[in-house]
């Protein structure tokens, strides 16, 4: 059967990208080694490298604008260490919107290497919600925000103007919406969903915010370093910027990131109709920050788990458990999940109705 990939991250990739890395593990480019032994110096993963950082900027509409891409290790939490420490100022401060775990664990890193400002929070709601109209304090040396929280399945539908250097974490939603990427100065985005598998992280960032810290930066921690050594100062993950040039690839044959944006509207749309529909759901973020990314909903009757359980299971629907800190159901729909699988999903909600009305009709 079918598997419907809900799974948060890592996540669901395109079938040719799995087929095409499946080839490569046996016999790159034919060159009769595969993906997984060739030297990240030879010329042919040199010019995925190279394809990959292209194209990365050419999805985002930032060709010759000063950004470079970088293929970093580490994962986004890794960024939450690396972007203070080379955008920071000696004795500065730095401004952070706290809506949830990730941006949370950011803030913890950066405490570390100055004042930080958290200009508004959602966490006493449990990050239910975005919290909008704060303000950003003008000599802070950068603001930081999380685009999209996977656990809590809140987005930001808006981001704030301000005249000191934005840093977004990407890390659920890049890629899937159209959005003025020139707005932001660095944005780091961990593979693992909607780019390919986990074991590299991207990092965009316009070259004109850097070197302004005034601090000694160790090497592999330096945005600069790896810019000058085209995302090679060290061994790279080679596998995983393969698979995510082929992902890369992928979308940009599908239409780009517009082409995306309606495909995920569509499904975002009909699992949220459903939501709000069924009398058996609710959802669980505030409507006007629901995730397209992440669908948070919960039972009203936790009595009906058992039922529904198993019917979406043998409907052949994986990941679907929500996170402990909020509960219920999480359907995870990054970019490569077609809309028959959110489908699949409706129609077992649907029929969880009628199941339930049945038995209420039964016992009456």
């Amino acid at each position: 059967m079918k598997k419907h990939n809900y799974s948060a991250g890592p996540c669901i990739l395109p079938q040719e990208v799995f087929e095409k890395s499946a080839q490569a593990i046996l016999n790159f480019n034919n060159s009769d080694l595969s993906i997984l032994e060739i030297s990240h110096r030879s010329k042919d993963f040199v010019a995925v490298m190279d394809e990959a950082r292209a194209l990365v900027l050419e999805l985002l509409g930032l060709e010759g604008k000063g950004y470079q891409a970088l293929f970093l290790a580490g994962g986004a939490s890794l960024e939450f260490l690396m972007v203070p420490y080379n955008l920071m100022k000696i004795d500065g401060k730095a401004a952070y919107l706290d809506t949830g775990t990730w941006a949370n664990n950011a803030i913890k890193e950066a405490k570390s290497f100055g004042e930080i400002v958290v200009v508004a929070s959602s966490k006493e709601q449990n990050y239910n919600h975005i919290p909008k109209g704060y303000s950003i304090p003008a000599d802070a040396s950068y603001f930081h925000c999380t685009s999209n929280n996977t656990i809590f399945g809140t987005q930001m539908k808006s981001f704030p103007k301000t005249n000191v250097p934005v840093v977004c974490d990407m890390s659920s939603d890049i890629f899937s919406r159209v959005i003025d990427f020139s707005k932001f100065d660095l944005i780091y985005a961990g593979a693992q969903k909607n780019m390919g598998p986990a074991g590299t992280t991207l990092v965009v960032v316009k070259e004109e915010i850097l070197a302004k810290s005034g601090r000694n930066i160790p090497s592999m921690l330096d945005y600069e370093k790896h810019i000058k050594a085209e995302s090679m100062y060290n061994t790279p993950p080679v596998f995983p910027v393969y698979a995510s040039l082929l992902t890369l690839q992928w979308l940009k044959n599908l239409g780009g990131i517009a082409a995306i944006e309606k495909i995920n509207n569509a499904k975002a749309d009909l699992l949220y109709t459903e939501i709000d529909r069924n009398p058996l759901f609710k959802g669980a973020s505030a409507v006007e920050d629901r995730s397209v990314m992440n669908a948070t909903f919960l039972l009203n009757d936790e009595n009906h788990a058992p039922i529904f359980d198993k019917m979406w299971k043998e409907a052949g629907i994986s990941g679907l458990p929500g996170h402990r800190s909020v509960g219920g159901y999480r359907a995870s729909m990054y970019n490569a999940l077609p809309l028959e699988s959110v489908q699949v999903l409706v129609d077992v909600m649907k029929k969880l109705e009628e199941v339930v009305s049945k038995e209420n009709v039964e016992t009456v």
